[in-house]
């Protein structure tokens, strides 16, 4: 058994030798290992570049979801310029509005409590869900304001986006400032057809927040967005 063992530790000695005498086997190692670190090294910098994008993208995503809140089922023939006697509705007109109502978007909904002016939202599905929650202000010069932090897979991320109204002779008309066509929002003789019959008085975000925050919290720990801290405390509570 010794003698085995003796010629075994011989035969290994004498593989390393080879190895240092022989310069192709030692560079083509040495190639393979600064081959592997490259790699490694350019996987890092693709999904740091990865990570920007999506950041980068989420508040334009969301930007462009708010633009199409309003303008995605609105008729064309309802667009055109505000007649020149039009006023600014006031902060007492819109607050009447819009307050303890629901807005019914194509993709989601938003929901105006009154309660601390409280804004809460929902969009998307899967890996595109959002919610929001913030604040609604509305103003004398006839706007309304959605200041709330969207909370998505790629984090959170703050956008405050406005809406003008004026008012003449029963007629709204509503555009997304700063640069959104104006429409007719409602009618002085409402028609179905309105944007202004998607508000409702029926809670249609507060169901489904829990719902979506379980879910993106989960898509953020398949991600890898969980943040250190929440982790932190996840593993001490455990």
């Amino acid at each position: 058994m010794a003698a085995v063992e003796y010629q075994l530790v011989t035969r290994r000695a004498q593989g390393e030798r080879n190895k240092m005498k022989n310069p192709t086997m030692r560079t083509g190692n040495l190639k393979s290992a600064a081959e592997e670190s490259a790699m490694t090294q350019s996987l890092k910098v693709e999904r740091k570049r990865a990570g920007a994008h999506r950041s980068l993208c989420w508040p334009l995503l969301i930007s462009c979801c708010l633009s199409a809140i309003t303008f995605a089922d609105v008729s064309r023939a309802s667009e055109g310029p505000v007649p020149s006697a039009a006023r600014p509705m006031t902060g007492v007109e819109l607050y009447e509005l819009y307050r303890d109502k629901s807005w019914a978007w194509s993709d989601g909904a938003g929901r105006f409590d009154d309660e601390a002016r409280r804004f809460t939202a929902r969009t998307g599905a899967g890996n595109t869900a959002t919610r929001a929650k913030g604040r609604w202000i509305v103003t004398d010069d006839g706007r309304l304001c959605l200041d709330a932090q969207w909370h998505t897979v790629s984090g959170v991320h703050a956008n405050k986006t406005c809406f003008a109204h004026r008012f003449e002779r029963g007629t709204i008309y509503q555009r997304k400032e700063p640069s959104g066509a104006w429409y007719i929002f409602r009618h002085a003789v409402p028609t179905d057809n309105d944007e202004f019959v998607k508000l409702t008085a029926e809670h249609l975000v507060s169901p489904d927040l829990a719902t979506i925050k379980t879910h993106l919290d989960d898509q953020k720990r398949l991600a890898g967005n969980t943040s250190p801290k929440i982790a932190s405390s996840r593993r001490k509570s455990q």
